[in-house]
């Protein structure tokens, strides 16, 4: 897990960008009426996003279109989660 992952994941817009995309692909413009950020303000977001490999990006005709890494994401999780598992549960399971 790099630490683009977690500087990603620590700002609010970030967060707000990547729960849009839990429900499915959206375009940039689609994103973009969800916020009261300029578009340059939301292209830096995506691009902090994208480095993190968190989102990707597809080009479709004139549109650029998001959507989850789920396998990233799913990787924050299982460390996240055992980071939060009690002293004791760990020695359990070792």
């Amino acid at each position: 897990m790099h630490d683009s992952v977690f500087k990603a994941i620590a700002d609010p817009q970030r967060r707000k960008i990547l729960q849009v995309l839990q429900t499915g692909s959206r375009t940039a413009g689609q994103i973009a009426d969800e916020f009261e950020i300029t578009k340059g303000s939301l292209s830096y977001h995506f691009n902090i996003l994208k480095e993190a490999d968190l989102i990707r990006s597809e080009r479709r005709g004139q549109e650029q279109v998001y959507s989850l890494n789920t396998s990233v994401l799913e990787d924050l999780a299982v460390l996240v989660l055992d980071l939060v598992r009690s002293p004791v549960s760990r020695r359990k399971s070792v």
